[in-house]
């Protein structure tokens, strides 16, 4: 049978109750609040009171509402979920934010009878991995446990590393030495989605009733071999490959980095993108199957693409 299409669906709740969203203000949220519009859906996006973001001002014109709401006070954050199909979360930051603040709206969700909730997973299959191999994963998993106890429905959305990180804070693609960077093996299969990919994804997911437990996507799946050629192919310029070290190297220089720089309020201190890459690296938290043809109007993005934008946007920059 074929996956079911949510721009097409006759149901109530998924073309007439709203889509609740928090974190509507960061890049992920702000694009998930974009595609939902695009499909037509009717968008609640909870802000801090007094939130003076510009995004809070271009999500109105887009007709998205906007409701400042304090998490703190449970009555107005229920309210606020009220009559919702699916209650969004976009929302990124560290305990307070991943277990607390999101405890904070399932509790809301659950009150209000909202059928549907989407936690604010976007990541590696972090189920596969072991407690203590990734403090910010860890988190996702502590909040999974307390959201598979709450007596709604909730989908997961897991996209590997986004693939906009490659030319950025994940530095494996190195334009100046051309060389692309890795430990372990040159072998490996790792997944990469892009931040529009993912949101694109989950605008449909919660317009869908009929999502399970789990949901995995890969824009593409690439070994380092795949991330050369298409470094090559973007540039026309020939790259090759720098193997640091094993595994073992990588885990020894995230300890150390650790230590020197521990940055424990900052939610991607530079160990903590080392370590993300050590997960992908390993296999372990590899995604499977693939739900990528679920909903086919979906594009899905290359990292050869990606390359390519990148580079037009840095020449035009110049």
């Amino acid at each position: 049978m074929a996956a079911p299409n949510p721009t097409t669906q006759s149901g109530p709740s998924a073309e007439l109750a709203p889509i609740v969203l928090a974190g509507a203000t960061g890049d992920l949220g702000f694009r998930i609040a974009q595609e939902l519009r695009k499909r037509g859906a009717t968008v609640r996006a909870l802000v801090r009171p007094g939130s003076t973001k510009p995004q809070v001002a271009s999500l109105r014109e887009q007709g998205v509402g906007v409701v400042e709401v304090d998490f703190n006070d449970a009555p107005a954050l229920t309210q606020a979920c009220a009559g919702a199909a699916c209650v969004v979360s976009a929302l990124s930051g560290l305990r307070e934010v991943i277990v607390t603040a999101q405890a904070q709206l399932l509790d809301a969700a659950v009150a209000a009878g909202v059928p549907r909730f989407i936690p604010s997973d976007y990541s590696i299959d972090f189920t596969k991995l072991p407690e203590g191999s990734n403090r910010n994963l860890d988190l996702r998993r502590e909040f999974g446990r307390r959201l598979d106890q709450a007596p709604i429905a909730a989908t997961s959305i897991l996209n590997g590393m986004f693939m906009d990180l490659l030319t950025g804070q994940a530095p494996v693609i190195l334009f100046k030495i051309k060389r692309v960077l890795y430990w372990g093996s040159a072998d490996q299969p790792l997944d990469f989605t892009t931040i529009a990919n993912t949101a694109a994804f989950t605008a449909a997911a919660a317009l869908d009733p009929t999502t399970p437990r789990y949901l995995r996507v890969a824009g593409e799946v690439a070994t380092m071999r795949g991330l050369q050629a298409a470094a090559s192919a973007a540039t026309g310029q020939r790259f090759r490959r720098l193997r640091v070290g094993g595994l073992w190297l990588l885990k020894l220089l995230i300890k150390v980095t650790r230590r020197l720089v521990p940055a424990p309020q900052e939610v991607f201190p530079p160990w903590q993108g080392m370590q993300y890459l050590h997960n992908m690296f390993t296999g372990l938290p590899k995604l499977a199957p693939l739900d990528n043809a679920r909903y086919p109007d979906i594009r899905w993005t290359t990292v050869q693409e990606v390359l390519v934008a990148n580079l037009a946007t840095a020449q035009h920059a110049r």
